[in-house]
């Protein structure tokens, strides 16, 4: 009701309604309202920088490091730092205050007690030798599900759990970019390099057959040429994460999808669905890393679909609402008419050819309730869950004021210093994404010991 208690929409003038209307927009003046945006934009990102323009990472207390990220009593953590100097002692604020240490320093003491501790304790994380890293894809039709957060917080807990992170950003508005501090000028710091120089490498198969043939061979145009020269390597950055480095995305990335359709028509032959994890193997990115992250746009275009074919793990983060649960339905039901598709019409031409046929598979499928208000959700979410059993997570990600408050900046709920709150409302605020890592490490762990038993037996029956 308005301030005379009348329906607001009732008895408005037209008169005055076209005297505070203002005048048409043009072409031109959106490229003023985008500049004022970016220039907010700028303004609101420069709260997170340093003094020489770069995102940095917070120091951890002590209290914090033994409690989340080396399992040692704070006594004994401060025993051994005084028994071995040479080790990083921290820094004080104050006077016998608390120590803070970087998370490179962290890093280097988890070392330090994996070495000399017990080892029966768990001070580094688990990964096989010899096994490649995963791939976790977080993708979703709907948007505002948390879906960037999601990966976002995914990538900082594996982080704080030592493994090393590459998070790779497939969606053109670049949010996850901006979160790791990324600096994208162009296509050509972004995935799409990759994907040019894969299609590249299938051409030039392809000419040397069709020349075998006395066919003329296809034309390799200038971009893919200059992509042809290029490495996962070449796109990579670092972040103001120790362990976490980026391959941004920006505008010029979407793109992408039309230059996708036609290489197809060009070679038809050619596997876009291979060609992500075939690139990032080639280039040792399964080898130097851990953990690939990658966050996808909100359609099932040719990024998402390379995205989700690359993934041994498939993350759908979904809130508990009705639309929310039908745009997932959805999305599920398009996941598999697309990749159905794909193997039909693969398998025919390799039934043809006498070659095995193809099919997609994935280590484990979760969908993540998040944003979740127990007082108005807990019916949706028992319905939810009764409905996808086991492919939705039992975990649901609650919606607190920490996290509401973190997403009003650039800060992750894991850079937060807690002295901006208390230390009984940060706990509260990060718990959320802490049960959420937690169930996604149990199916990474269990991913790879599946592996690892698999090579173990095929080892030994080749023996």
């Amino acid at each position: 009701m308005g301030s005379d208690g009348q329906v607001p929409y009732l008895g408005i003038s037209p008169d005055d309604a076209l005297a505070n209307m203002g005048a048409p927009i043009g072409t031109e003046d959106l490229a003023g309202i985008a500049a004022t945006c970016r220039n907010g934009r700028d303004t609101l990102a420069d709260r997170g920088l340093d003094a020489t323009g770069q995102k940095t990472l917070r120091r951890f207390s002590t209290w914090e490091i033994t409690k989340y990220l080396i399992p040692v009593a704070p006594a004994h953590f401060r025993r051994v730092l005084r028994q071995n100097p040479g080790l990083p002692q921290g820094l004080t604020e104050t006077d016998g205050g608390a120590k803070w240490f970087t998370l490179d320093e962290v890093l280097r003491l988890r070392a330090h007690f994996a070495a000399e501790g017990s080892k029966h304790r768990d001070y580094l994380p688990y990964r096989p030798p010899g096994l490649p890293a995963k791939i976790v894809a977080v993708a979703n039709f709907k948007g505002g599900v948390g879906k960037t957060s999601t990966a976002a917080h995914l990538a900082m807990s594996a982080a704080l759990d030592g493994y090393r992170v590459l998070v790779i950003d497939l969606d053109s508005q670049g949010s996850m970019t901006s979160i790791f501090g990324g600096q994208t000028g162009d296509k050509w710091k972004t995935v799409f390099p990759l994907l040019a120089r894969h299609y590249g490498d299938h051409l030039r198969r392809d000419n040397q057959s069709r020349l075998d043939r006395g066919e003329p061979p296809l034309p390799l145009d200038g971009t893919v040429a200059q992509a042809m020269e290029m490495t996962t390597q070449d796109v990579v950055q670092h972040t103001h994460w120790p362990n976490i480095d980026l391959l941004g995305a920006q505008l010029d990335l979407y793109w992408t999808e039309f230059q996708v359709p036609v290489w197809h028509m060009q070679a038809r032959a050619w596997k876009l669905w291979d060609a992500l994890s075939d690139r990032l193997a080639a280039d040792g990115v399964l080898r130097d890393y851990d953990l690939v992250v990658l966050d996808t746009p909100s359609s099932l275009g040719n990024l998402t679909i390379s995205a989700l074919a690359a993934a041994d793990i498939l993350l759908v983060p979904t809130g508990a609402s009705f639309l929310e649960f039908e745009a997932t339905s959805r999305f599920f039901d398009m996941l598999q008419t697309t990749f159905a598709s794909i193997e039909e019409t693969e398998n025919i031409a390799a039934q043809a050819l006498g070659h095995a046929g193809l099919s997609f598979e994935w280590d484990a499928v979760r969908a993540v309730v998040t944003r979740f208000d127990s007082t108005q959700q807990a019916e949706t979410a028992a319905l939810m869950q009764a409905s996808l059993g086991t492919v939705l997570s039992p975990h649901r990600q609650d919606f607190t004021p920490l996290i509401g408050q973190t997403g009003d900046q650039i800060t992750s709920v894991y850079e937060t210093d807690y002295r901006d709150f208390n230390r009984e409302a940060y706990a509260r605020g990060r718990s959320a994404f802490d049960a959420t890592y937690a169930g996604f490490k149990r199916l990474l762990l269990g991913a790879w010991r599946r592996d690892e038993l698999a090579a173990q037996e095929t080892a030994g029956n080749q023996a």
